[in-house]
């Protein structure tokens, strides 16, 4: 390869997938300050999840949140809006690494959003080279298409009774990386919202990672804790996102004022005796 298509090695996040080990991650839903790529690039994390389904983040705010998190070799796993074929392929032009689509019910719908996402012959995805996504290097259209067939992660949120009924469809599609639980959609469309020790869940539950297992494809859960997190991997999910950006202030910020007033409170108390 010359040296400029070496320059445009990007993350792989269907290699990340693909590969049987702890794959850590953190979301963003509110948080785009400039500085978040390098700032999540010291935890360690091998990926980030950015939110356009729940949050205020736009098309532009999302290629400058890419940006970002390229500073600092973190793949950005986005999640569209929709699954049409417009929000799906503006998202990956300004740079997304990966696709986590929603509300995912069937192999059909599978099968579109992998075409969506990839180029021909594999796809129907438009093509604009040395933009956003090319790092606005020239690269040969052969070379950029492969590249980026290759590299482009596809996760499929199971989060519907309809997913739930044909996951093993779903998991079974070629060009799927990864199957996603969104718990609390569907515990939601069970008709046992939060419920998640319920039969009913845990049945759902269960045929998920069956699924996943038995396509060898990855399994991916957001947790609010790393005891989640940890009891999750233990269950077969191998791609844990610890946590959204609001989450985890809220949590740290609320322990630590609450270590400090207790911590504080006892050290008045001495002081006066």
């Amino acid at each position: 390869a010359s040296h400029s298509e070496n320059l445009m090695s990007r993350p792989n996040l269907k290699r990340l997938f693909a590969n049987n080990k702890l794959k850590a991650g953190h979301s963003l839903f509110e948080f785009s300050t400039p500085g978040i790529g390098q700032i999540l690039g010291t935890t360690g994390i091998d990926f980030v999840f950015v939110d356009m389904e729940h949050s205020g983040f736009g098309i532009s705010e999302l290629k400058k949140l890419v940006t970002s998190l390229r500073a600092a070799d973190l793949p950005a796993l986005v999640r569209p809006p929709s699954k049409s074929y417009h929000h799906i392929a503006r998202v990956l032009d300004v740079g997304a690494d990966g696709l986590l689509l929603p509300m995912v019910g069937n192999a059909d719908e599978a099968r579109t959003i992998v075409q969506h996402a990839n180029y021909p012959p594999r796809g129907h995805r438009g093509i604009a080279l040395g933009i956003a996504h090319d790092g606005y290097r020239a690269r040969s259209p052969h070379a950029a298409l492969q590249s980026a067939n290759r590299r482009i992660g596809i996760a499929t949120l199971i989060e519907t009774v309809e997913g739930v009924q044909n996951v093993d469809e779903i998991a079974a599609v070629d060009g799927v990386d990864c199957i996603w639980l969104g718990h609390f959609d569907l515990s939601a469309s069970l008709g046992i919202p939060g419920e998640f020790d319920h039969p009913d869940f845990q049945r759902a539950e269960r045929k998920i990672r069956q699924a996943a297992r038995k396509h060898g494809k990855a399994l991916g859960f957001l947790v609010v804790s790393s005891k989640q997190g940890i009891d999750r991997f233990r269950k077969g999910y191998d791609v844990i996102c610890h946590q959204t950006d609001i989450g985890l202030y809220q949590q740290t910020l609320t322990a630590d004022i609450e270590d400090l007033r207790i911590g504080c409170s006892r050290s008045k108390g001495r002081n006066k005796s």
